[in-house]
């Protein structure tokens, strides 16, 4: 008996040291009022992380629509979030003021002063590279920066029926912040359009949302807009998580291909989303090869494996 109960407390002890801390830093719109509707997948992402066991989540803050952000954070932490309370810190208001220290940069200095920490950058990177602009000392406390961005050369960012190519908009709504951290030793991870063209959410997999609570009732009913713009503009009902895919190289990185140790630089060349940036014939694109001679060295996820949608789907539901 006394050696199982060694057993059981050496187990628990090894699934708590292996639990990575993690820095949520979104620029989260789901349900956000405006002319059209805005997207879903960060509001997804975080409700899929705080089902995490694999991740402790030590602080949150957001970008860009800050007010509103904080707001439907805090709502999907009152229904989703099981364990300790996490902060909520708003940062960067417009993702323009790369050096400007907020309550989120601030905050993300306390965190890092007491642990290590894996940051998850889901939005323009303006908040994180604040940090690593102007408190040089913490670095070595940043394991790695997670990042929603980037693209192999000439990969066009076109989902659905093919018609309509978007943009690499964490990376092209902040250029500069970008190339803070591509200048930094900081350990990158991408995970962005590539990997997460793989998944694709429609009504059908909303089907486990129990339409009797709250919380799956409003999921449900925000997400319906964006399915509803996705098919007028891509031909599809339904929708790719880009962010989940983010998450899911750290919660579930064996449901990834990776290039690894594969060179990343900018590169400026004909602009291929004219049709949505029409007073931009060239710009610059984040790009990952092997045949850049880039100093600057990331770990790039290409591929969702089959099954990777699945984890995305059975954390929805606030049951669940």
């Amino acid at each position: 008996m006394k050696i199982k109960i060694f057993l059981l407390i050496l187990f628990l002890t090894s699934q708590m040291q292996a639990q990575t801390k993690v820095w949520f830093d979104t620029d989260i719109m789901i349900g956000m009022p405006d002319k059209e509707a805005r997207e879903v997948d960060d509001g997804i992402t975080l409700i899929m992380a705080l089902k995490q066991p694999q991740i402790e989540i030590v602080g949150i803050s957001n970008i860009t629509y800050v007010d509103y952000g904080y707001g439907v954070i805090q709502k999907i932490l009152n229904w989703h979030n099981k364990g300790k309370a996490i902060p909520v810190y708003k940062g960067s208001a417009f993702a323009n003021d790369l050096g400007t220290e907020n309550d989120g940069t601030r905050a993300l200095y306390e965190a890092l002063k007491k642990d290590k920490l894996t940051i998850l950058a889901l939005g323009p990177m303006t908040n994180v590279a604040t940090l690593v602009k102007n408190h040089p000392d913490i670095i070595s406390q940043i394991e790695r920066v997670v990042i929603c961005a980037a693209r192999t050369p000439d990969l066009a960012f076109n989902p659905g029926n093919g018609k309509l190519n978007v943009f690499d908009y964490n990376y092209e709504f902040d250029t500069k912040s970008m190339d803070v951290l591509l200048n930094s030793p900081i350990p990158l991870e991408f995970a962005g359009y590539e990997p997460s063209s793989y998944t694709h959410i429609g009504n059908i997999d909303l089907a486990s949302l129990d339409m009797t609570n709250d919380a799956d009732r409003w999921l449900f009913d925000v997400v319906q807009p964006w399915m509803e713009l996705n098919e007028k503009y891509f031909g599809v009902r339904g929708f790719i998580p880009f962010d989940c895919s983010t998450l899911g190289i750290v919660t579930h990185p064996e449901y990834f291909t990776y290039y690894e140790n594969i060179p990343i630089k900018v590169t400026y060349k004909k602009n291929d989303a004219l049709e949505i940036q029409p007073d931009k014939p060239f710009k610059n694109f984040l790009e990952v090869s092997y045949k850049f001679k880039s100093k600057k060295k990331v770990k790039y996820a290409r591929r969702a494996l089959q099954g990777f949608e699945e984890k995305i789907l059975e954390t929805l539901s606030v049951t669940k």
